[in-house]
C-alpha cells in the first residue's frame, strides 16, 4: 500500500515542533529518555540537540527538516511496517523520511537495544 498524494502533502507540511512532544510522550511512557530520542533524531538527521532545539523553535516543516538534515547512510536499513505502510516500499522520498523516523522511535519505544535501533550491529 502506498500513501496517496494527500497524505504525503499531509506529511509534507507537518511541522517537527507539532511531533517532537509525541514522540517524547511515547519513549517515556515506556521507560526511555529524552536524550535518547535525542540520539536518534540525530543519528538519523545530522541535527544535534541544539540543532534539533532551534527547528523546534522555528517550528519547520518536515519538507523543511528533511532537506536540511544529512541522512545516516544506513537508513535505508530501517525496514517493516510502520502505520500501515511497509517503509522501503514507500515511494515518496519525504514520506519514507518521515516514516524512517516514526520506526525509530517506535523501536525506541518498543525497548530495543540503541545498538540495533542505530542500525549498528
Amino acid at each position: 500500500m502506498n500513501p496517496t498524494d494527500t497524505h504525503n502533502a499531509r506529511m509534507a507540511n507537518m511541522t517537527f515542533a507539532s511531533v517532537y512532544p509525541l514522540y517524547l510522550t511515547k519513549v517515556e511512557k515506556k521507560g526511555r529518555t529524552k536524550e535518547e530520542l535525542d540520539q536518534v533524531i540525530e543519528w538519523l538527521t545530522g541535527f544535534d540537540k541544539k540543532k534539533q532545539e532551534q527547528l523546534i523553535k522555528d517550528k519547520v516543516t518536515f519538507e523543511t527538516f528533511f532537506q536540511k538534515a544529512t541522512l545516516h547512510p544506513n537508513a535505508s536499513l530501517i525496514t517493516g511496517m510502520i502505520c500501515g505502510y511497509r517503509i522501503e516500499e514507500i515511494e515518496n522520498p519525504l514520506t519514507q523520511q518521515v516514516r524512517y523516523l516514526d520506526k525509530l522511535v517506535d523501536e525506541l519505544a518498543k525497548g530495543k537495544k540503541m545498538e540495533k535501533i542505530l542500525r549498528t550491529t
